[in-house]
């Protein structure tokens, strides 16, 4: 029975909340009907048996639970008439409503994390207490969170329909915003004592698979897709058996999942021949050069650093330009990386940013400059809240200070 309550959390759960609030366009009230009948199934499947149609069957339970919780609201007589008519719904044709759901969740009024909580907690089948256990908040804090958000799609008064195109195109840009930062946080969490949170880059990954396959032709849907598989793909190498941070050009590449390095490989291939390219499938790009090098003086930092040059003309992302100084860095050398690194100090999106301070301790040391490379490694790990991100920075800075003649 847990692998069968694993499958309708994950796969099921978040299709029939999808039918459901299609069917009765209220969000909260829908998805208190479908935990009901999660757990309904859960108590009779054992003993009776899985229906062959258990998304039926779910919606069907569900169906009745939201019908009978507007009957109980004396408030609501005239809806309750109307629903009296329709307390079976009707077969209709069988369609997967989890990327109107994604739409939903990343609706425009929306703060960003607002969205991603609501996707995680709707689509993912994840409780308030996991997700506030990821974001480091308490469990309160996240379920007022996403009872905001359910409200203000509600006032909204958009219900639950299929955009149209231009909606489409503005919100499918935010749901795959939003499964960018999910996969991100899951793969680098940026607190705590874990480098990983495999639930949240598991969930991000698992939900691309099903936009990709609601819409197989979308270029940049391929292509975040292929960037999660092929940067996730290293995840064993990062860390070492304690925990402790393994660098890119230091990880034992025999620890890479190959197959999954092949499907993404596979996946970025196939869109790419279809012309016009994005900043997912240019980010995918250079993912599957770092991962296609045997050995990491193999790396094509050529071909990488034309990559981010095409990154950076259509993406006004500051981590990019951060990558980009890198990416120069490693052909130029050094002191291009660092000159590069001097538009970022007046850029707030990333002046105050760990990430920033680690990459100019790092250029500072390939320069030969240990002292300088000390102190921004040190100022790098007052800046992070991830406890292996601070424990490799000052290893690095110790490692330095120790080095004799220096």
């Amino acid at each position: 029975m847990q692998r069968i309550g694993e499958h309708v959390l994950r796969t099921l759960a978040p299709q029939v909340l999808g039918a459901v609030v299609r069917r009765y366009g209220d969000f909260a009230a829908a998805e208190d009907a479908v935990q009901e009948a999660l757990l309904v199934a859960a108590t009779k499947w054992p003993d009776e048996g899985m229906p062959d149609d258990p998304r039926a069957w779910l919606i069907q339970v569900a169906a009745r639970r939201i019908t009978d919780h507007f009957r109980s609201e004396s408030a609501r007589k005239r809806r309750e008439n109307d629903l009296l008519v329709q307390e079976e719904m009707p077969d209709e044709p069988e369609q997967d409503d989890t990327l109107l759901l994604l739409f939903m969740c990343c609706h425009p009024s929306l703060t960003c994390p607002s969205a991603i909580a609501l996707t995680l907690r709707a689509v993912g089948g994840l409780t308030s207490a996991e997700i506030a256990h990821a974001f480091l908040v308490p469990e309160t804090t996240m379920a007022q969170r996403i009872s905001r958000a359910k409200q203000l799609i509600k006032k909204s008064g958009d219900g639950f329909r299929t955009p149209d195109e231009r909606e489409r195109g503005e919100r499918l840009d935010a749901v795959l915003h939003v499964l960018y930062l999910i996969f991100n946080e899951g793969y680098a969490t940026s607190a705590g004592s874990s480098l990983h949170r495999v639930d949240l880059s598991n969930e991000a990954i698992r939900i691309t698979r099903t936009v990709h396959q609601a819409l197989p032709e979308h270029g940049e849907v391929a292509g975040l897709l292929a960037l999660m598989l092929l940067t996730d793909a290293r995840r064993a190498a990062r860390t070492s058996s304690d925990g402790d941070i393994i660098p890119l050009d230091e990880q034992d590449r025999t620890l890479w999942d190959r197959a999954v390095i092949e499907e993404g490989v596979a996946l970025l291939g196939r869109t790419l021949s279809r012309g016009a390219v994005g900043s997912y499938q240019l980010q995918a790009a250079i993912a599957a050069v770092h991962d296609e090098a045997t050995r990491a003086e193999d790396t094509d930092w050529p071909q990488i650093l034309a990559l981010y040059d095409l990154l950076m003309r259509m993406n006004d992302n500051p981590m990019i330009t951060l990558n980009h100084a890198i990416a120069a860095a490693m052909v130029h050398g050094p002191q291009k990386g660092l000159e590069l690194l001097e538009a970022l100090d007046e850029d707030p999106r990333l002046a105050h940013h760990h990430r920033l301070a680690a990459v100019r301790a790092h250029l500072f040391e390939r320069a030969g400059d240990p002292e300088a490379a000390i102190a921004h490694y040190r100022t790098a790990a007052t800046l992070t809240a991830s406890i292996p991100e601070r424990n490799y920075l000052l290893m690095k800075a110790a490692k330095l200070a120790a080095t004799p003649g220096r």
